[in-house]
């Protein structure tokens, strides 16, 4: 079956029909409205949307039948309550007519990733999956970590359940098959070989150590290994060790012998053994006090590209074979699905779900519940990792639920805050500075939130932390107006806690005061006497202080969310020191490439020498003409 593009897949001028009403929820009202909008149903395949009186989306539903499915919502007395709130809040609808119900199955998780609507099963995690990229586009491949979309010509390898994963599978490609992972143009200016070919995980052949055959073979064998051929590779470097012993050669057998480790290393490490699955994803589902969580296992050539633990929302009342329906399909929905997909229950779709996932792979895709064999192993450990995860979830969302009870308590807030926001700044001597921001909720942190923010503004002085913090805050809130205005995704915060003293509380509220936001609590966190850890200062705006026992629960969740926040900054700083530290400034230059980069160095000796240069010194370089000296000059010197 060839797949099925999302511009062919539906089109909404097709069918769209709307009624509009009051604002308040009225049962009545909303029953009028989907009334309404059946009469002019047609019995065929679709997705409907409904909407309130803000025309904000508040349920995305596909039918086989759409006059059939829509009825339903106005027999009232059938629904659950969840779906009468709905009804009651629904003043308009739009219909979306499909081919198949496959079609709308696809368009249905479409549209749900895209609005988020809040009586829909969501796939709250929904960051995309790290994946392993051979890129092609080059007579040495390299190999690299990859994101987003596949553009690149090459071989997607994954998904991956974390970028740790990732980062270890590229370890273990660079000690097995010594391919490069260097930039194209890194490659190109290199002379002689780099420290990963002392350390023996690249075959360096930036400098012709090793024939474009010879790389051409490494690679294939890398292709083997990630199909899951490792035991061939394994026997062909048994035999190449062996024939080096045999030559003499024992440094070559070395090479080889170290190679041989990192495959055995590799293959004990699997903690899910799947040999013979090939390609396969495994779910599972734990549910408990009303909140369920998906085990998901990614096997890939028999081998386990790791697991990761999926928390929908929005799953009260809602049957667990919706949910992991649902799931599946906002899941596939970015992520090219594999051919089998082991499941720990039967689903009442799931005839529909393969069809539909195959048109979206364009080919075959096979749903399947493992009554026997060894992929009933499989299962039973996915489903055991699926309610430890959720175990662990209850535990801490009933201590988080607490502490935040306790924290609406203490700074006397309305109500236990939902979102928290906590800010810090990270600099050395005011060089590559950055602010932080971190999220908390009921749920615990929210990593998928975090932002982090390069100062970057003229005006903000090195060094100065109050500069600092007033960009960030006044760049976070400048957002949030354009983006969120009404407040209604949740996205603005409920309480805000920045790392500092009075000072910092009171640009913050000097910079809230200027964005016109007057309604969020600030907190500002101190060390207290001697910086110590434990006699935390708590400021509030207006001069009130507060101090805990050092012993007290919230006093721990406050010192962890602004350790968090603290940890965050640092490492968002590292990494920006770390890159400036491999960059020059003549890499802003325009028209400055390696070549001319290299011959300026040589001339000048240090990038700050070039800067400094006056002009005639600049026309005196190899290889730069007077209109390239004058661009050079022009950059450094804006005014002359």
């Amino acid at each position: 079956m060839a797949p099925v593009s999302s511009s062919d897949r539906f089109s909404e001028e097709k069918s769209a029909y709307t009624v509009r009403g009051s604002d308040a929820p009225d049962l009545d009202a909303g029953v009028a409205a989907i009334r309404a909008v059946v009469k002019t149903l047609p019995v065929r395949p679709g997705v409907y949307r409904m909407t309130d009186a803000k025309g904000d989306v508040l349920y995305v539903g596909k039918a086989r039948a759409l006059r059939n499915r829509v009825t339903n919502y106005t027999q009232v007395a059938r629904l659950p309550k969840r779906l009468q709130r709905m009804v009651s809040q629904t003043r308009a609808m739009t219909i979306v007519t499909t081919n198949t119900e496959a079609e709308a199955l696809l368009l249905e998780a479409q549209l749900i990733k895209r609005f988020r609507p809040p009586y829909n099963v969501l796939l709250r995690d929904d960051k995309s999956f790290p994946f392993i990229l051979l890129r092609e586009d080059h007579a040495f491949p390299r190999v690299q970590k990859h994101r987003g979309a596949r553009r690149a010509k090459g071989q997607y390898f994954g998904p991956f359940a974390s970028a740790g994963s990732v980062t270890r599978t590229l370890n273990a490609l660079q000690k097995l098959f010594l391919l490069r992972s260097c930039s194209d143009s890194f490659f190109a200016n290199r002379s002689r070989p780099c420290l990963l070919y002392q350390i023996r995980r690249c075959s360096a052949p930036c400098v012709g150590r090793i024939d474009e055959d010879g790389y051409a073979e490494l690679v294939g064998d890398a292709k083997d290994f990630l199909a899951g051929k490792s035991t061939k590779v394994q026997a062909k470097l048994g035999k190449l060790m062996q024939a080096a012993s045999d030559g003499m050669d024992f440094e070559l057998a070395a090479i080889y012998r170290d190679r041989l480790r990192a495959l055995t290393f590799i293959q004990g490490t699997q903690t899910v053994h799947a040999e013979g699955l090939g390609d396969a994803d495994i779910f599972a589902l734990a549910c408990k006090g009303g909140t369920m969580c998906i085990q998901a296992f990614f096997i890939r050539g028999g081998q386990n590209w790791g697991h990761r633990s999926f928390f929908p929302a929005h799953t009260s009342d809602v049957p667990e074979d919706e949910v992991l329906t649902s799931f599946l399909t906002q899941f596939y929905e970015d992520v090219p699905p594999p051919k089998l997909i082991l499941l720990d229950r039967e689903l009442e779709e799931a005839a529909l779900l393969s069809e539909a996932l195959g048109a979206h792979a364009g080919r075959k895709v096979a749903l399947k519940v493992p009554q026997r064999g060894p992929h009933v192993r499989l299962i039973n450990q996915a489903k055991r990792n699926a309610e430890e995860e959720l175990d662990r979830r209850l535990a801490e969302s009933g201590t988080q639920a607490k502490n935040l009870r306790a924290l609406a308590e203490l700074f006397e807030l309305a109500e236990p805050p939902q979102r928290i926001e906590v800010y810090d700044n990270s600099h050395v001597m005011g060089t590559n500075a950055v602010g932080a921001m971190i999220v908390s909720g009921p749920e615990g942190l929210r990593k998928n939130a975090y932002r982090k923010f390069n100062i970057k503004r003229p005006e903000t002085a090195p060094g100065d932390d109050f500069a600092m913090m007033r960009e960030v805050l006044s760049r976070r809130f400048a957002r949030l107006e354009k983006e969120d205005p009404d407040r209604s995704r949740g996205d603005w915060p409920d309480l805000m806690l920045i790392d500092g003293g009075k000072g910092q509380l009171s640009a913050v509220c000097e910079t809230m005061e200027d964005a016109g936001v007057h309604d969020v609590p600030v907190v500002a966190i101190s060390k207290g006497p001697d910086r110590n850890a434990g006699r935390e200062v708590f400021h509030l705006p207006g001069g009130r202080e507060i101090t805990l026992p050092p012993n007290d629960p919230v006093l721990f969740f406050l010192q962890r969310l602004r350790d968090e926040a603290h940890r965050f900054a640092i490492g968002a700083h590292r990494t920006k020191r770390a890159k400036s530290m491999t960059t020059s400034p003549l890499d802003e230059v325009p028209g400055i490439g390696p070549g001319r980069k290299r011959a300026l160095l040589m001339h000048f000796g240090t990038a700050r020498a070039v800067k400094s240069a006056a002009l005639e010194d600049l026309e005196k370089a190899p290889g730069i003409s007077s209109a390239m000296a004058r661009g050079i000059y022009d950059f450094f010197h804006p005014r002359g």
